[in-house]
């Protein structure tokens, strides 16, 4: 009875086992997370935030948020920080964003004056996002100091959440 038991005991172990493992599988990475702010007393805004690794392993903050709230039209930002003293990233070069069936897009650089620190970046994406399939996963080519172009993957769920960011939340 014991023996039988433990046998038992241990299948079912190993199921459990292995359905993590397999839920495991399918979650992404890297989900983005929105998350409001006071903009002013009595106004919340929204902002879609998101830490990645890039393919050397560091760790990136990625921001997309509205600007100019008081106007009729609001631009989108995308703010990329990179780790102080890791990555200078190259101004005043645009970002280039690359979707899943090939295309190649391309944001001006926000800071293409003067950036506030080197390893800043902040790109204009009003047109960009439009543009975008609201399911497919995308590519980051992000212009740095060294002269290359480092790549950044962003998931089709951070992009699905992008699209509700700029079509469902005011």
């Amino acid at each position: 009875m014991k023996r039988k038991f433990q046998r038992y005991f241990w299948r079912c172990a190993l199921i459990v086992f292995l359905t993590l493992t397999v839920c495991e599988w399918n979650i992404q990475s890297a989900q983005a997370l929105l998350r409001q702010h006071h903009d002013s007393p009595g106004v919340l805004r929204y902002h879609s935030q998101i830490s990645i690794k890039d393919e050397k392993g560091y760790a990136w903050q990625v921001l997309l948020f509205k600007q100019n709230y008081n106007s009729p039209l609001k631009d989108l930002r995308l703010r990329l920080v990179a780790f102080p003293g890791v990555i200078e990233i190259a101004h005043p070069q645009p970002l280039l964003i690359e979707t899943a069936a090939g295309k190649l897009l391309s944001a001006s650089d926000a800071y293409a004056l003067i950036a506030p620190v080197p390893n800043v970046g902040e790109y204009n994406l009003t047109d960009i996002l439009r543009k975008l399939p609201t399911t497919d996963a995308l590519k980051l080519y992000v212009p740095v100091s060294s002269g290359q172009q480092l790549v950044l993957n962003i998931s089709n769920t951070v992009v699905t959440e992008w699209q509700w960011l700029v079509t469902d939340i005011d």
